[in-house]
C-alpha cells in the first residue's frame, strides 16, 4: 500500500513538471501564432480588395501542401480526437506548421475562420510528443487533455474554461478527471506565458443591472433555446456542407479553388470584408454600441461554414462567439433584454451548443464578462445544451450515452 502511494506521488510529480513545461512551450507558441494573426488581420483590413482576389490561390497552396506532405495532418482536429479515443497513436509534429501557416494564409486573404483549432492542435501535438518521449502514453488522454487545455488557455487566456473544455470535449457527458491535475497546471502556465509575451485577452466588464423576475427568466430561457438551435444548426450545417463538397469534388485542390472563388464573390458582396476573419469586429460592435444588423449572425454562420468546408484552415470557436454575440444583440431588440447582456449570453451559449459542452461556456462567460453573471450563463448554457440535439462541430466527438 505504501509503495503504491509513493508510486502515485511520483507520477503526480512527473505530471506536474511535464505540465509546467507543456504550458510554457504551448503558451509561447500560442503567443507567436496569435500576435502574427493579429498583424495579418490588420494587413487584410487595410488592403482587403487586392488581397481577397488571391483567396482561391491561397487555398490551392494549402490543399496542395496537405496533399503532398500532410499525411495524417489532413485530419486536423479529427486526428486529435482519434488519438484521444485510442484509434490513432501518433500526432506528427509537422501538424503544427501546417495548421499555423494554413490559418495565417486563410486569414490574410479574407477567409471566415477561427483560431482555436490551431491552438488546441498545437497543445495536443506538443503534449503528446512529450508523453511519447517519456514513454507515458499508456493513457493517451492524460497528455492529450493537458495539451488541449494549454492550447485553448494560452490563446484565449481563460484557464478555467480551458480546463473544462479539454476535460469534457472528447466525450460529451463525461469528464476526463485523470488529466485534471496536469491540465490545471498547464492551463494556468500557458495563460501566464502568453500574456507575458504580449498576447492580449478579450475582456468586457458587464455593467448590466439585473432585476430578476419570472418574465426575465422566461426571456433567458427563450434565448437559450434559440442559441441552442443555432449552435446545432452551425454544427449540422458544417458537417452537411463538408460531406456535400467532398462528394462533389474528388480533388481537394479543385474543391478549394472553385469554392474559394465563390467565397470571394460572397465576401465582397456582403460587406467587403465585414464577415472575413475571426469576427472580432462584430463582437466589438455587439458590446460597444456600434451598428449590428439583424442578419449579421446569419451571414457570419454561412460564410464560416463555406470557408471551413472548402478546406481552409482555422477554427470555429471565435466565429461562434461572433455569431452568438450578434444573434444576442438581435434578440435583445425582440425580447426587450439589455443588448450587451444578451450578447454575452449568446457569446457563451452558441459556443457551448456547437461544441456540445456545458461547463466550458459557463466559465468562458465568467472569465470574459465577470463572475457575478455566472447564474445567468449557467441557465442559458444549460438550456442551449439541452436543445442542441447532441450536435457538435467535432465530428469525432463521442457521446457517453452511445458508449454505455
Amino acid at each position: 500500500m505504501f509503495e503504491e502511494k509513493l508510486k502515485n506521488i511520483r507520477q503526480l510529480f512527473i505530471f506536474g513538471i511535464c505540465a509546467v513545461i507543456i504550458g510554457a512551450v504551448v503558451g509561447a507558441l500560442d503567443a507567436g501564432f496569435g500576435k502574427m494573426l493579429i498583424y495579418l488581420t490588420g494587413v487584410r483590413e487595410r488592403y482587403f480588395f487586392p488581397l481577397i482576389i488571391f483567396l482561391p490561390a491561397a487555398g490551392v497552396i494549402i490543399a496542395k501542401a496537405y496533399s503532398l506532405f500532410g499525411g495524417k495532418c489532413v485530419k486536423g482536429m479529427g486526428l486529435i480526437f482519434q488519438v484521444g479515443h485510442g484509434e490513432e497513436d501518433e500526432i506528427p509534429l509537422r501538424l503544427i506548421p501546417f495548421t499555423v501557416i494554413g490559418t495565417w494564409l486563410t486569414h490574410l486573404f479574407g477567409g471566415s475562420a477561427g483560431r482555436e483549432g490551431v491552438a488546441v492542435q498545437i497543445g495536443a501535438t506538443v503534449s503528446h510528443w512529450v508523453g511519447r518521449k517519456l514513454n507515458m502514453v499508456s493513457d493517451p488522454k492524460v497528455f492529450l487533455v493537458t495539451g488541449m487545455a494549454a492550447g485553448f488557455s494560452g490563446l484565449f487566456q481563460t484557464p478555467i474554461a480551458a480546463c473544462f473544455f479539454a476535460l469534457e470535449v472528447l466525450i460529451a457527458g463525461s469528464l476526463q478527471y485523470t488529466a485534471l491535475f496536469p491540465a490545471v497546471i498547464a492551463a494556468f502556465v500557458a495563460t501566464w506565458v502568453s500574456g507575458s509575451l504580449g498576447l492580449e485577452k478579450f475582456h468586457y466588464n458587464l455593467q448590466t443591472q439585473i432585476q430578476l423576475d419570472p418574465v426575465f427568466l422566461i426571456k433567458i430561457i427563450l434565448s437559450g433555446i434559440i442559441f441552442g438551435l443555432v449552435g446545432a444548426m452551425f454544427a449540422h450545417g458544417l458537417k452537411l456542407v463538408k460531406d456535400k463538397l467532398n462528394n462533389r469534388f474528388k480533388s481537394p485542390v479543385s474543391k478549394i479553388a472553385i469554392v474559394g472563388t465563390i467565397l470571394v464573390i460572397l465576401l465582397m458582396l456582403s460587406g467587403m470584408g465585414r464577415y472575413s476573419g475571426l469576427g472580432t469586429n462584430l463582437i466589438s460592435a455587439s458590446f460597444h454600441g456600434d451598428k449590428i444588423y439583424q442578419w449579421d449572425w446569419v451571414l457570419k454562420l454561412v460564410l464560416t461554414i463555406i470557408t471551413l468546408a472548402a478546406g481552409y484552415q482555422g477554427g470555429e470557436v471565435t466565429p461562434l462567439f461572433s455569431i452568438g454575440s450578434t444573434l444576442g444583440a438581435a434578440l435583445a431588440v425582440i425580447l426587450g433584454l439589455p443588448v450587451e447582456f444578451a450578447a454575452a449570453l449568446g457569446y457563451t451559449a452558441v459556443f457551448g451548443s456547437a461544441t456540445n459542452t456545458l461547463l466550458a461556456p459557463v466559465f468562458i462567460g465568467a472569465e470574459v464578462f465577470g463572475y457575478s453573471y455566472v447564474p445567468y450563463f449557467f441557465l442559458v448554457c444549460c438550456v442551449a445544451y439541452v436543445f442542441n440535439d447532441n450536435k457538435s462541430i467535432y465530428s469525432a466527438q463521442k457521446n457517453l450515452q452511445d458508449m454505455l
